[in-house]
């Protein structure tokens, strides 16, 4: 049985107040979740994924009001969401690019710190702690990794996810518009070499220095593009078969064959 998974590429230009933007993301949740089993969120969608200024003065706790008006929300809609990423703020003051999911009845199902930081001696690197955990989660697609935009250019990440049980990743991000074609390309990529979905939902906008590049997709376990969207504000709704990554992992059994690890 198929799953309708909805992927909500928001913008996330840093001149719409975040309260706003927030009021504005619950709609389209609510929205999406009138056609689908599973909502997913990009990546520090209320801030911005390049805005660390906006992240620094956002940042909350897991228990605070961002994560629970979204758990809230999936109750209200009986919907898995997958809340994209928000700025954590632990009890020992550590800052956290953490990714959020939901069940329907609200359960925070699991949270997932992002491992490998963006920005070198810059960006994220300046306010973020990375994370030092896999996660593997079981969702409508089945054991289902979790990543976080830089994340795609760590395939061992994803070995480790697939090691896990993973046959399905969810990638939530703030990929911008000049390497998108890296996206495309690492998406892909980390589809076919784990045989495994791909779901990853971008955000569009511009924020400081940068503009978001969109062209958020479903991939399934050959590599082949399911559906990717423009660069434009836009929900996403695709059809998921859970099962076809363990057929083709049965009919092209090259997972086997891994002989580093």
């Amino acid at each position: 049985m198929s799953v309708t998974v909805a992927l909500i590429q928001l913008d996330c230009t840093s001149a719409e107040p975040v309260e706003s933007r927030i009021d504005r993301t619950h709609a389209l949740v609510a929205e999406a979740a009138e056609r689908a089993d599973l909502v997913v969120l990009p990546e520090l969608w209320h801030v911005g994924a390049f805005d660390i200024g906006a992240a620094r003065a956002n940042a909350e706790a897991i228990d605070g009001p961002l994560v629970t008006g979204l758990s809230t929300l999936a109750k209200e809609h009986r919907v898995w969401l997958h809340g994209g990423s928000f700025a954590e703020v632990a009890d020992d003051g550590s800052h956290y690019n953490t990714a959020i999911l939901f069940t329907p009845d609200g359960r925070l199902a699991a949270s997932y710190r992002k491992i490998h930081l963006f920005g070198f001696d810059g960006g994220e690197t300046t306010l973020m702690s990375s994370g030092d955990e896999i996660v593997v989660v079981d969702t409508p697609l089945g054991p289902t990794g979790l990543a976080t935009c830089y994340d795609l250019r760590f395939p061992e990440l994803f070995r480790a996810l697939t090691a896990g049980g993973a046959t399905a990743f969810i990638v939530t991000s703030g990929w911008p518009t000049p390497r998108i074609a890296h996206w495309d390309v690492l998406t892909s990529a980390r589809a076919i070499e784990n045989q495994a979905w791909m779901v990853a939902c971008n955000e569009v906008g511009a924020q400081p220095g940068i503009s978001l590049g969109g062209h958020s997709s479903v991939i399934d376990p050959l590599g082949s593009v399911v559906a990717r969207a423009a660069e434009e504000e836009t929900i996403l709704y695709v059809d998921v078969d859970p099962g076809a990554s363990a057929l083709w992992r049965e009919q092209f059994p090259a997972l086997q064959d891994i002989r580093i690890s």
